[in-house]
């Protein structure tokens, strides 16, 4: 089952093993030298989603409010070592059931992978605008009414 934390409440062995795979995923995995780490993580409304399988973190995203308009989600990952398990669908419904109790009169704004639209779309995620780069990726903004 996952877990559902703030800051505030993430011991720090839970932040490290985060923090740890998130840098996995997004810098070495995918190549991308970008700052990981931001403001966003340690904000007190931020909801860190996650799943420990053993001591690894095998899920992550985390949830927050994007601003007067909108909720989002981001930084969702599956460790390689427990792709192929159904996680993703699971993390990604858990994300957006986490922003509606959050942020329950705010649409929900993901930046996502264009390569995970038709993934996204599953879960009732629409285009929004064209897509465009981000740190070298092909990116498209989506929209959860």
């Amino acid at each position: 089952m996952f877990s559902i934390k703030s800051y505030n409440e993430l011991s720090k062995d839970e932040l490290f093993a985060i923090l740890r795979v998130r840098v996995d995923v997004f810098v070495v995995e995918q190549t991308c030298p970008y700052p990981e780490i931001d403001e966003v993580d340690n904000n007190a409304l931020t909801q860190h989603v996650f799943l420990f399988k053993g001591q690894q973190v095998a899920a992550y995203a985390r949830c927050y409010n994007k601003n007067e308009q909108f909720s989002a989600f981001g930084r969702v990952l599956v460790a390689e070592q427990f792709r192929g398990e159904g996680l993703a669908s699971k993390l990604a419904q858990t994300a957006i059931d986490t922003c509606k109790r959050h942020w329950p009169d705010k649409a929900i704004m993901i930046g996502a992978q264009c390569y995970l639209t038709g993934f996204y779309q599953q879960f009732g995620f629409e285009n929004v605008g064209n897509d465009y780069l981000e740190d070298g990726i092909p990116h498209q903004d989506m929209c959860l009414k």
